[in-house]
């Protein structure tokens, strides 16, 4: 890697005329014309007043917009903080005031909450840019990108860590780039061939580092899809030549479920790599979609602190329920809890939490030192919160993850940022946060409440009704369990386990 990087330099080398955005709506962006687009959007920010290191939220859907924007902000050495563009104001609020937002740019889904922020939140960012006044900043003269080093701040994503609730991960330019080359070096390389479908959500690092930084890297097109239908998606996948489909195990899952006759057995004929992420992928599922459509789905593993990508079993033959072996300049280890500050690495077959290191490992979470040093060691080591083990080939798999977190259809879900929001509720005394298998989704989230004493006990629509107010929709509890108490350790800790 050069001393001077962008990362939005990625879409800088690929023919004009070839294709590097198309759409659910029929939209076709070739690289040429994003390349015009981001260069006019970058004297656009900086007409605003924006600049190198200010961070620039961005609520906009899986979109050739939100692609532009994207690549124009860190252009500008800007910081990006994508966002849920269907999370309620209340949470975008938070998140905004966490990271001292200067602006946000909205798409159209996103502009009723927009308007919906307190207006000292809006003061406070200067700038809110929706899709028309997006356009004016497009007539705009181009303006070049800046040189930046390595360490330098690329975008801020919020991740529920490796312990603790929601907070923003910092990721840098060097981090991203780097995890980039590290997939495009596995099993899995694209190539400027490739047609690869981008229906993960933007906001996520595997819907942004994943499906969209590797294949702008490699030259290919990126289908977008603003929401994942199975049968629509499965429409698209197959009228547009997708050849490189990164999902989640809700998807699989879903695809495998479909009617005989709906779906003709060749409907992933072109498709040659197919990868999950961000949750466990059920074996059976794997082996459905092998059996009835000659699909090989080959798990891998990441997490946002790693930009995200860890493992892959792509290209190495990996058995069902393994997540593949480390991607290239990886260090992983496996390692027993600490013992007098030190940490041994288990034997074969043994479980251990998985510890991180490499050009792929974040810095560290944004102005918390404390969370920052709890994820990582002084030597840089990322500990990751999951277990696994090794087998004697070499293959990881995964065995438990971080205490207590909820994977919801591959976002995490921490408890206790959901507890905090259900007691808000007038008519709630106590309230515990567990997951529980999904057929759809892989978890859903249960809240166990107490009623408080004297008010009129709330009903079970009430409380997830009120949780979508104030947070995005899959944190939400989908089932809600009315107890008269709950379980304590006896120094008080509440033992969600034993729900």
């Amino acid at each position: 890697m050069t001393d001077e990087v962008n990362l939005a330099s990625v879409v800088g080398s690929h023919p004009a005329e070839s294709v590097a955005l198309c759409t659910d709506s029929g939209r076709v962006v070739t690289y040429g014309e994003l390349r015009d687009d981001v260069a006019r959007l970058r004297g656009g920010l900086v007409q605003l007043g924006l600049a190198r290191g200010d961070r620039v939220a961005v609520a906009q859907a899986n979109d050739p917009d939100f692609v532009a924007v994207y690549l124009a902000a860190l252009g500008i050495g800007a910081v990006v903080v994508p966002l849920n563009p269907l999370s309620p104001a209340p949470e975008l609020q938070r998140e905004l005031a966490a990271v001292g937002a200067r602006a946000l740019v909205v798409g159209p889904v996103a502009e009723p909450t927009a308007a919906a922020l307190d207006r000292a939140v809006l003061t406070d960012l200067e700038q809110v840019v929706g899709p028309q006044r997006l356009d004016e900043l497009r007539k705009a003269d181009p303006t070049p990108a800046v040189d930046l080093e390595p360490d330098d701040l690329a975008v801020l994503v919020f991740t529920s860590g490796t312990a603790g609730p929601s907070r923003p991960a910092m990721l840098t330019h060097g981090n991203l780039l780097a995890n980039v080359d590290q997939i495009l070096a596995g099993g899995g390389s694209q190539s400027p061939d490739d047609r690869v479908l981008g229906v993960l959500p933007t906001f996520h690092i595997y819907g942004l580092n994943v499906a969209i930084g590797v294949s702008l890297a490699a030259g290919s097109a990126v289908v977008l899809a603003e929401r994942f239908d199975a049968r629509a998606t499965l429409d698209l996948l197959t009228s547009t030549g997708v050849t490189v489909v990164p999902g989640v195990p809700s998807m699989w899952a879903a695809w495998s479920r479909l009617p005989d006759d709906d779906v003709p057995p060749d409907a992933f004929a072109k498709v040659r790599i197919a990868s999950s992420g961000a949750a466990a992928l059920d074996p059976e599922v794997r082996r459905a979609l092998r059996d009835r459509f000659g699909l090989d789905v080959v798990e891998g593993y990441g997490l946002t602190e790693a930009s995200p990508a860890v493992t892959s079993g792509l290209g190495v033959g990996a058995p069902d329920g393994s997540i593949g072996v480390p991607l290239p300049h990886v260090a992983l280890r496996l390692v027993d809890e600490l013992q007098s500050g030190t940490a041994e690495d288990v034997l074969v077959g043994d479980p251990g939490e998985i510890w991180v290191r490499g050009p792929n490992v974040f810095p560290g979470y944004w102005e918390d030192p404390q969370a920052t040093a709890s994820a990582l060691t002084a030597d840089g080591w990322l500990r990751t919160g999951d277990v696994a083990v090794v087998d004697d080939d070499g293959f990881l798999y995964l065995v438990d993850r971080a205490k207590d977190l909820v994977i919801v259809s591959g976002f995490n879900v921490f408890p206790a940022e959901v507890e905090e929001v259900v007691m808000l509720h007038p008519a709630v005394a106590e309230a515990a946060v567990t997951g529980r298998p999904d057929p759809r989704t892989g978890e859903a989230v249960v809240a166990h409440v107490v009623p408080a004493p004297g008010a009129t006990p709330p009903t079970g629509q009430e409380i997830v009704d009120f949780c979508g107010e104030h947070m995005a929709h899959y944190k939400c509890p989908v089932e809600v369990d009315f107890v008269d108490e709950l379980p304590h350790t006896l120094a008080g800790k509440l033992l969600r386990r034993a729900l």
